[in-house]
């Protein structure tokens, strides 16, 4: 396949009519600390379905992403779902894939579409990390068998030190990463107070007061500022809290559709998706899966780092986007344009669909088309995703 076919338009394609998210927000202090999942998700999910002007009996199916959330977020994102006046002959599920889960909510949804198995359909994912996240090892032990071999066990070691691990054996300086993620924090501040995240945000009202902003972003952040932070999860290490994501309330959400029926319908079509991929890592490195899913999808699609125009990668920890952009040669304009999950927050099963909304809206304003996002996951794989941009020069979105 060449860049040139990727960009055709056919009546199979799968098209997406609107990307959008809610605010990010610190979890336990931010705005949305008092908002529920279901209020989250439900919130997105109308911002959506009205972003893509379509009745919402047209949807055949909503697949949504989530980590933390208790017993799988199976009920309160169905009740998220009819909320959002979603009729219940739309049918529901929910999916973790780690930090991928929304991306993997996309490629479910577009699968089923290509198979022709429906014509609309909802990808998404939400994370409350004030009211559902609780790092804390479960309270009964392992199998004693299972965890004899090592990759097994090493699925069990804490996400921080994963990251210590990149950086230790591939020589990424903490002055590297703080310098990384002082750019994060800098690109983020630059892009809020132009107002660039403004047309992909959807409103939350809770508790009477109506949330827009994202409120994760620091202002003058320096690589010297963050060089006085401590270390987080060793004492001689170099990640810390001003670089690596941070927790996180926040949704987000994609409506898709077969590109004929679209059409016929008279809706607006801003995008397509081309392909998902997933790669297999080491556990205990697991921060390098962009480096190999990145390749594995150009591959696959006949393309190079050069023909990608914003690659949107999930800033777990800076140690590991830091070894991942330069593995993969990518120049720092093209990279999380408007800064990433360090600035941004990291709202597990909601980053896959934030970053398309985010990357597609930047590409919009550039007139650019092709968006990669990826993302590293939890005991040890890369996901990736290429989406192309069908809107162009638009001030704001």
């Amino acid at each position: 396949m060449t860049k040139a076919s990727i960009l055709q338009k056919n009546p199979d394609d799968v098209v997406i009519l609107s990307a959008k998210r809610t605010p990010l927000t610190k979890a336990k202090k931010g705005a949305l600390a008092e908002a529920r999942y279901e209020d989250l998700l439900s919130a997105v999910l109308k911002g959506a379905i009205d972003a893509a002007r379509i009745d919402p009996k047209l949807i055949d199916d909503i697949q949504i992403g989530t980590v933390r959330t208790p017993r799988g977020g199976a009920s309160i994102s169905r009740m998220a779902a009819l909320h959002a006046g979603i009729p219940i002959s739309a049918t529901l599920s929910t999916v973790n894939r780690q930090c991928s889960s929304s991306l993997q909510a996309i490629w479910t949804i577009a699968n089923e579409i290509h198979a022709g198995d429906i014509d609309i359909g909802i990808a998404g994912g939400a994370e409350s990390m004030t009211h559902h996240f609780v790092p804390k090892p479960l309270d009964h032990p392992h199998s004693e068998e299972v965890v004899k071999n090592q990759l097994a066990a090493d699925c069990l070691i804490p996400m921080g030190i994963t990251n210590e691990n990149v950086v230790e054996e591939n020589h990424i300086s903490r002055a590297d990463q703080d310098a990384f993620a002082a750019s994060s924090y800098n690109k983020a501040e630059a892009a809020q107070k132009s107002g660039k995240f403004d047309g992909e945000i959807v409103p939350v009202t809770v508790n009477g007061k109506t949330v827009t902003k994202d409120d994760g972003i620091r202002y003058g952040v320096t690589a010297e500022s963050l060089s006085k932070v401590k270390p987080a999860f060793k004492a001689d290490g170099t990640t810390h809290a001003g670089n690596a994501s941070q927790v996180t309330d926040g949704a987000a959400a994609c409506v898709l559709a077969r590109r004929s029926v679209a059409e016929r319908l008279g809706l607006p079509i801003i995008g397509k998706v081309v392909r998902v991929v997933a790669a297999g890592v080491p556990p205990r490195i697991m921060g390098i899966g962009p480096a190999v899913a990145i390749p594995k999808l150009l591959q696959k699609e006949g393309l190079g780092v050069s023909d990608v125009d914003v690659f949107e990668i999930n800033e777990a920890f800076a140690g590991q986007a830091v070894y991942c952009a330069r593995d993969l040669h990518i120049p720092d304009k093209k990279l999380n344009p408007n800064g990433g999950a360090i600035a941004l927050g990291h709202p597990l099963g909601a980053t896959g669909a934030r970053q398309v909304a985010t990357g597609l809206a930047e590409l919009q304003r550039s007139g650019d088309q092709l968006l990669v996002t990826s993302m590293c996951a939890g005991t040890g794989y890369g996901v990736a995703g290429l989406f192309v941009n069908e809107v162009t020069n638009r001030a704001k979105l």
